[in-house]
């Protein structure tokens, strides 16, 4: 592709080394207290910490891979007013993520300490889907529901 052609896109074909995921849509968040909330979110819902980046309690960037695919990134908000490009306060973001059990999510999320602001039931579209609160505010919603075939 010639650079200076800007009517061609970017390659979003997939291709990767063998070992990167393919490109991906990642939801970013912003938290408090950033290793308090990875914990919480690998022992409630199930991420896996792939990789945290920075020293003491403070994150600068953090990736947590979601088993089925796609993941989140997240970092600890600034400090003392700092420049930040990001302008999402931290408890203001919302996720939905596909489960193939939410039931089975929804206990583990509440034995963890979750709060459950949906119990699960049938959308009327014909998810399961819950909804709940992590100790920041964020909300995550679980479901079904992997979106409308593309045509």
């Amino acid at each position: 592709m010639d650079a200076t052609d800007s009517t061609k896109s970017a390659d979003t074909t997939g291709s990767t080394d063998g070992r990167t995921p393919p490109p991906q849509v990642w939801p970013s968040l912003r938290a408090r207290d950033a290793r308090s909330l990875i914990a919480f979110l690998v022992q409630a819902f199930g991420f896996e910490e792939t990789v945290v980046h920075g020293e003491g309690d403070r994150v600068d960037h953090a990736e947590l891979a979601w088993p089925p695919g796609g993941g989140i990134m997240l970092g600890s908000a600034p400090q003392d007013g700092a420049k930040d490009d990001f302008a999402l306060p931290p408890g203001t973001f919302g996720a939905y993520v596909v489960t193939d059990d939410p039931d089975a999510l929804c206990a583990r999320a509440r034995a963890a300490g979750a709060e459950i602001i949906r119990e699960p039931d049938v959308t009327d579209y014909g998810s399961r889907d819950f909804a709940a609160r992590d100790p920041e505010g964020n909300r995550w919603f679980f479901g079904t529901y992997r979106g409308e075939p593309r045509t």
